[in-house]
């Protein structure tokens, strides 16, 4: 289906009276906007002397791309070549040499993280002055200083979670979500945006994609057009609207098209297999007839096609741009030869149009251990074993900071937390708020410019003697303390963050001598201005997807097996390679050491049926290649675990398919296994019971400071209501219920299923 067109007379029926807000002043300049640059850090190394000197330490592919400063260059960077070295060189290159005008230039990538990473290598190369946004800070940037040109009065308001308005639509519906479907069909408005499909257009837009829509088509494009008619009511934009907008003004007002075209005349775009087509639409729009564009990209790593993402842009470059200079980075040096043969070898397996361009990767790093596959019998056995492992390496010598642990989904967080804390290891989590705009970071900072200005009459830095010591006495007033607090939840974490300001303040302190509390003040200001987070001495606790664009000494894949990778609802071919590259993702954040591990049943105790995922067919020790294919993978050491009982593993010898105990089909999908029933069938849930189980739920989560489906998921909660177990056995064959949880709310579940009241003092965690 065709792109909608998008026009501003369609898009600005947001122009409703004013809803009560003051209006921002109106910045200086609208390319700049109130962005105040970060000043020279002390912790940066020397600006190089002169323009030649930004070539020094480039590999011939790399000095390649930062010279080639005229037309369209694309630049195919498989993982670990340097592809963020490769283009800000360039861009300072350009700068140095008096070839680019530093405010001609928009650097474009997609997430705040690597805008402000690029931002300050620029800094160190003496290219301050280039712009590096994301598109929508771009794009926001924009909207606010034309808007009163082009509609009149003040922008509406930018919503920060559009999820209450999605509920309040649901509302005006009349369509009951719970919390999962309010997020899944937030997604899918999201994605139509992006997409550019409009409400009336989605049935058949969601079915061309081959999407699987969370709830009746007919139901989502009733809500996404009441959700659009709620935001015009309340005269508030949500983040799509702030592109949508953008390309609306910049298309119907050549007037402001030309003066943004005169103020950026050199466009880089990093991540370019992301690029959604609303996002093109806008690089084309910005661009106009020039061809002045140099775009950095990796189809292989293309994982974001939920929100809209495709590498088509990407793939097709060449042929929109038939003269452009194209620059392949293979050279990788991230990883060590032993992790890019197992990446190849993933690769060498895919098919589709994305895997005919995949990148063959050549390791430049000294040979290192081979990767090790691990098999557990249950999931907690998994956990523990790889928190053990960890707290083996930690104790060798390595970093807690050099260590993660990724999984598929952030439903597989809870357990290896609770092990990591169980085994004394500190770990951070990934993918929740950025690091500086967590509270307890704030009120730190606040707490930290205090005594900077202060300290002299603090009786708490009286004993202090260095920089160190005086943020570790400041620090012990917020919540910080030597060691950390058992157990895993909310106060765990906010001692984490805390520990990273205490890390930081060391670090700083060893690089610059005799620094201030002062000094240490505005690095933490220079740092949250560029999304600069210190790193956390932990562990990392992250998601695949989170994990994009990160890099660790030591990486544990962890739930590598079939239904988790590729995931249950992963059906069609592109679903199923789009896995596979997520898989690839994880494998390339590795420097050195990787352990693949898999757990062959969900409980302990429950059925041996689950199998190592297909991708690693032919590449895991003692397996065969999928469709006879070669994989080109390594041989690899391969390590059995431990089961919890500490005997060896108990390897399956046939699998017994899980059937519905209403008609006896068989069960694939994940949630149904969980119900024991599939979706369609009858249900004999008891709905009081369910409803008080829900209610007892949030009690527990808030209690835990952690999301509710951590305690249970609504479908473990479904099936407990239709099973209303009377003992502890009957409730521990219910999927969902393991040991852990069976010991920490079985007595809970028991008395509510048999109609008790529970007592109301607190949960002894």
């Amino acid at each position: 289906m065709p792109p909608q067109d998008v026009t501003l007379a369609a898009l600005v029926r947001l122009r409703v009276p004013p809803c009560g807000q003051p209006a921002l002043p109106p910045p200086a300049t609208w390319q700049h906007g109130g962005v105040t640059a970060a000043t020279h850090s002390t912790l940066f190394p020397q600006v190089p002397d002169t323009a030649d000197a930004v070539l020094d330490g480039l590999d011939p592919e790399q000095r390649e791309v930062a010279t080639a400063l005229h037309g369209p260059v694309c630049v195919l960077a498989g993982a670990g070549t340097g592809k963020t070295r490769a283009i800000t060189h360039r861009i300072a290159y350009g700068v140095r040499a008096g070839i680019l005008q530093p405010s001609s230039v928009l650097a474009v990538t997609f997430t705040n993280r690597a805008a402000g990473e690029m931002r300050g290598r620029l800094r160190q190369l003496g290219a301050g002055g280039v712009q590096a946004r994301t598109f929508h800070s771009a794009a926001l940037r924009q909207l606010q200083y034309f808007w009163p040109k082009a509609v009149g009065g003040s922008l509406p308001r930018l919503v920060d979670r559009k999820i209450q308005l999605v509920a309040d639509a649901a509302a005006a519906c009349r369509i009951r979500l719970d919390r999962g479907e309010l997020r899944d069909v937030t997604a899918e408005i999201e994605w139509s945006k992006v997409t550019q499909t409009i409400p009336a257009d989605y049935a058949a837009a969601a079915a061309k994609a081959g999407r699987e829509a969370p709830r009746n088509p007919a139901e989502i494009a009733q809500l996404y057009g009441t959700y659009e008619d709620l935001k015009r009511d309340r005269s508030v934009i949500d983040f799509e609207d702030v592109l949508l907008l953008t390309v609306a003004i910049l298309q119907d007002r050549h007037d402001i098209a030309e003066q943004v075209r005169s103020q950026y005349q050199h466009f880089v775009v990093d991540e370019y297999q992301d690029v959604s087509p609303l996002q093109q639409r806008l690089l084309d729009l910005w661009l106009g007839e020039r061809d002045s564009l140099c775009v950095v990209g990796d189809a292989s790593q293309t994982i974001y096609s939920f929100t809209g993402a495709t590498p088509d842009h990407l793939l097709d470059f060449r042929t929109r741009h038939p003269g452009a200079t194209v620059v392949k980075l293979v050279r990788d040096y991230r990883s060590s030869p032993q992790v890019v043969r197992l990446a190849n070898g993933l690769l060498a397996q895919a098919r589709g149009r994305a895997a005919e361009h995949r990148l063959e990767l050549i390791s430049q790093r000294a040979p290192g251990p081979e990767p090790v596959y691990a098999e557990y019998t249950d999931e907690p056995a998994e956990a523990e074993g790889a928190a053990r492992r960890i707290r083996d390496l930690i104790a060798s010598g390595v970093p807690a900071g050099e260590i993660a642990i990724l999984f598929r989904t952030n439903s597989q967080s809870e357990i290896y937390e609770q092990a990591l804390a169980d085994a004394g290891v500190p770990y951070q989590l990934r993918g929740a708020e950025r690091f500086f705009d967590r509270p307890e970071v704030r009120k730190a900072g606040a707490a930290l410019r205090a005594a900077a200005r202060f300290g002299g009459n603090d009786s708490l830095l009286d004993d202090a003697v260095d920089l160190p010591s005086q943020v570790r006495a400041v620090l012990s007033g917020e919540g910080w303390t030597s060691q950390p607090p058992a157990g895993s939840g909310a106060v765990r974490e906010r001692w984490e963050s805390l520990a990273a300001l205490v890390y930081l303040a060391q670090d700083f302190a060893a690089a610059k001598e005799g620094a201030s509390l002062s000094d240490l003040v505005a690095e933490l200001d220079e740092r949250a201005s560029a999304q600069h987070a210190p790193t956390v001495q932990g562990v990392t606790l992250a998601s695949l997807h989170s994990a994009k664009g990160l890099e660790w000494d030591v990486v544990f894949l962890v739930g590598v097996a079939e239904g988790m990778m590729p995931i249950t609802y992963a059906k069609t071919d592109e679903q199923i390679e789009e896995e596979r590259r997520l898989l690839y993702v994880g494998v390339t954040r590795a420097r050195e050491h990787l352990c693949v591990s898999w757990a062959l049943s969900r409980s302990p105790g429950g059925r041996p049926n689950r199998r190592p995922s297909r991708f690693l067919d032919g590449l895991r020790p003692g397996s065969v290649a999928t469709a006879g294919r070669s994989a080109g993978g390594g041989t690899g050491g391969i390590e059995r675990g431990i089961g919890s009982s500490g005997g060896s593993v108990v390897r399956r010898t046939s699998r017994t398919p899980a059937r519905c105990r209403v008609c006896g089909r068989t069960l694939t999908d994940a949630g149904e296994m969980k119900l024991m029933r599939c979706e369609d069938c009858p249900s004999d849930m008891d709905e009081a019971l369910y409803e008080r189980l829900r209610a007892w739920r949030a009690v527990q989560a808030q209690r835990s400071g952690q999301p509710a489906f951590c305690v249970f998921t609504d479908k473990t909660l479904m099936a407990i209501a239709e099973t209303v177990p009377d003992d502890e056995g009957e409730l521990a064959r219910i999927p969902g219920v393991g040991v852990r949880k069976l010991n920490r709310y079985g007595a809970d579940v028991l008395a509510i299923c048999a109609g008790q009241e529970l007592g109301g003092g607190d949960e002894d965690d």
